[in-house]
């Protein structure tokens, strides 16, 4: 874990902030992007004999994962190991045009911390090989598709994994069938995970601290005379800010209180948007086949503030009536949105 303190000229305060692996971090930086790895690439044929390739060097970690090995090869699961634990393999490959050749990779990593998920998982996505998971408990919130990964939770699941490797390798209709997102496209939840990462962490630290400075400055009584509603007869219309994930400057919307209902701001906050024609900040970082059109389709929408884990996984307004409060409670309330 990082976790760093900024000094200010201010009387030296500063500001206490987290960047790690977890999206639960002020600054998430996760092994993950549309630059590094090019996940729609094309699945190839799987020519190897062995099921599964391994490429494990560090055989010391603090999990389970080289007994997870020993129990899959224990249950007839033939494992190509061209790393220095369990090495069985002598030749010098590139790892993922060789895990390409296997209808399954052993994703294993050396700590079973949420969201640590590290080159080892994305890698087999890229190669178009079933990754078989040693890890993160929450592997799930990272799979393109809810059937695009194997996990073995626990030592003993090893054996039923086994037999899931066994009935996939057999049944190229089922097999498919796990690797479907490749050609039909990875969620809406993925995407917008993997979306994050086009701003570079270093932008999204300066964008963190620079909401963290102007917060403060609204709290001082110039900021706290400004107008965020206005009344006239029965009607308020409450001012709010959205801003695109990634993305500093706020824009304005304008909610009236006769329709303060989640589905008016959702639409609000989109015909804004459209009207000032805006680009996604992934946009040219997305492969070409997932970029789509000019269209804007709205995932998330959430209170500033909010962790990364939170924003795509957690966080939802109970009803409009839990929405209609926080609007009046906040006054000039600011939000977040995530376009995919």
């Amino acid at each position: 874990m990082l976790r760093t303190t900024l000094l200010w000229h201010d009387g030296g305060r500063g500001y206490d902030f987290v960047m790690t692996t977890s999206l639960s971090s002020d600054v998430p930086v996760g092994y993950f992007s549309w630059a590094e790895y090019d996940i729609m690439a094309p699945v190839q044929p799987k020519t190897e004999n062995a099921l599964a390739a391994a490429f494990i060097s560090n055989c010391g970690a603090r999990n389970f994962r080289l007994q997870a090995l020993e129990a899959l090869e224990r249950a007839n699961i033939r494992i190509d190991s061209y790393g220095s634990c369990h090495h069985n393999k002598a030749e010098r490959v590139d790892k993922v045009e060789a895990l390409k050749r296997y209808k399954f990779s052993l994703a294993f990593e050396n700590s079973n911390e949420e969201d640590y998920v590290t080159e080892k998982f994305f890698q087999s996505l890229v190669a178009g090989s079933i990754p078989v998971v040693v890890g993160a408990p929450n592997i799930q919130d990272f799979a393109p598709s809810p059937t695009s990964v194997l996990h073995i939770k626990e030592l003993k699941d090893a054996v039923s994994v086994a037999k899931t490797m066994k009935y996939l390798a057999e049944n190229p209709v089922a097999y498919n069938e796990s690797l479907r997102w490749k050609f039909e496209g990875p969620s809406d939840t993925f995407k917008a995970l993997v979306d994050m990462a086009a701003v570079h962490s270093s932008c999204r630290l300066c964008i963190f601290l620079a909401t963290r400075i102007r917060e403060k400055e609204e709290r001082s009584p110039k900021f706290m005379k400004r107008p965020c509603k206005c009344t006239r007869g029965t009607e308020t219309v409450y001012h709010v800010y959205v801003r695109e994930r990634g993305r500093f400057e706020m824009d304005s919307i304008f909610l009236r209180s006769n329709d303060l209902s989640l589905q008016a701001f959702e639409s609000a906050v989109l015909a804004k948007f459209k009207s000032v024609k805006h680009v996604p900040v992934w946009k040219e970082e997305r492969p070409q086949v997932l970029r789509g059109g000019d269209e804007l389709k709205l995932h998330k929408v959430y209170p500033v503030g909010l962790t990364q884990r939170q924003a795509l996984y957690s966080f939802r307004f109970n009803g409009d009536t839990e929405f209609k409060n926080y609007i009046e409670s906040h006054p000039c309330a600011r939000f977040e949105a995530i376009f995919v």
